[in-house]
């Protein structure tokens, strides 16, 4: 590889629709700060312009709800309603102002909905009487279906250069790709019926956005049922076939040893960094929090990294990794830094949920 291949401030095209303006996206992070109706709220709002700001070269929004019965967290960004349209049209030009490319997660739960949260019973690819999850008929997966594409549809109105369709931690399009996944009917069963899901949905939105519109899908590799030589074959055939202009391979910890021992003796990601893209680019996310180890990701063969603790700590994380030997602030971090940071109050309290970020305040 070149230099330029290798530096994380250098562009990346795409298939379709503007390039980067460099290698590093904001993650789609859960953030809670949105209001109770799926709306944009003015905290989510800042939250997200500041990292446009910041210099990340692709912003991705949290994970938008697709359908009421998919929202899987109190305050959830929604984008299944033409009502939440408005909100979005404000932040995609504010992001393309900043410079950034722009992206709407499009997530549904599923089984992981939250009862209390949702007009009805959760719904999922199986049967779960212990969690009270009911599988849904075939006429609802092609509707559920339907329902991605028309929020990727909404997306496209508001005005964002692509959508990113959640295939990953566990929500509705990752419980069908799951092994456990034994419907009778066309989405279950052999790994080629549960990955139909995920593939028709990508198929719907090729089909009805504009030509230049960006898709994208996040994958995990391993755990929620999944085997990762499927996910590296599902991986491979997403990049043959040009559908899609990136994959977002979501490691947890990017350099880790796969969970499968048949499968050790590579780092996670370099089993998807090894595939042939065809054009398609390939972003990796998981504990990317230096200057050190996010070059490194370039280095073993990613077009471009996923940042999302180190953008939670630092708003302008992607300049400051200009410096080498730049690494993120150590844990744990106060609230009035997260707050001088972009963070409203919703997201630093769920910040704190989580074992030794947010340092305790004295009483």
């Amino acid at each position: 590889m070149n230099e330029t291949t290798l530096s994380l401030h250098a562009p990346l095209s795409f298939r379709r629709g503007p390039a980067m303006p460099n290698r590093m996206a904001l993650a789609p992070l859960t953030n809670l700060q949105s209001h109770d109706d799926g709306t944009l709220s003015e905290d989510e709002f800042a939250w997200l312009v500041k990292r446009a700001d910041g210099g990340f070269g692709m912003v991705m929004t949290c994970a938008a709800s697709t359908h009421a019965l998919g929202k899987g967290f109190p305050r959830q960004l929604g984008i299944h309603d033409d009502g939440h349209i408005l909100g979005l049209e404000r932040l995609a030009t504010a992001l393309r102002q900043a410079g950034a490319l722009s992206s709407v997660q499009l997530q549904h739960s599923g089984g992981r909905a939250p009862r209390e949260l949702i007009p009805g019973q959760p719904v999922g690819a199986i049967d779960d009487a212990k969690r009270g999850v009911r599988a849904l008929s075939t006429g609802e997966v092609e509707q559920a279906i339907e329902d991605f594409i028309l929020a990727g549809l909404r997306a496209e109105r508001a005005g964002f250069d692509g959508v990113e369709a959640h295939g990953a931690h566990g929500y509705l399009l990752c419980q069908f790709l799951d092994t456990h996944n034994a419907r009778t009917d066309r989405y279950g069963g052999s790994a080629e019926n549960r990955a139909r899901m995920i593939l028709e949905v990508i198929a719907g939105l090729r089909a009805r956005a504009r030509p230049d519109f960006q898709i994208g899908v996040r994958l995990s590799p391993e755990r929620y049922g999944m085997d990762l030589g499927e996910i590296r074959a599902l991986s491979a055939r997403l990049l043959r076939e040009g559908q899609v202009d990136y994959l977002d391979i979501s490691c947890w910890d990017t350099f880790k040893q796969p969970e499968d021992p048949a499968w050790h003796g590579r780092a996670l990601m370099d089993w998807f960094t090894d595939l042939d893209r065809h054009g398609t680019r390939l972003g990796v996310a998981g504990k990317l929090t230096t200057a050190q180890n996010a070059r490194e990701c370039l280095t073993r063969g990613a077009d471009f990294v996923v940042i999302g603790r180190g953008a939670i700590l630092h708003h302008d994380f992607a300049r400051r990794i200009a410096d080498e030997d730049f690494a993120s602030a150590p844990l744990p971090i106060s609230r009035a830094h997260l707050a001088a940071e972009g963070l409203g109050r919703d997201f630093i309290d769920y910040m704190a949920t989580w074992p030794g970020f947010v340092a305790e305040e004295a009483a």
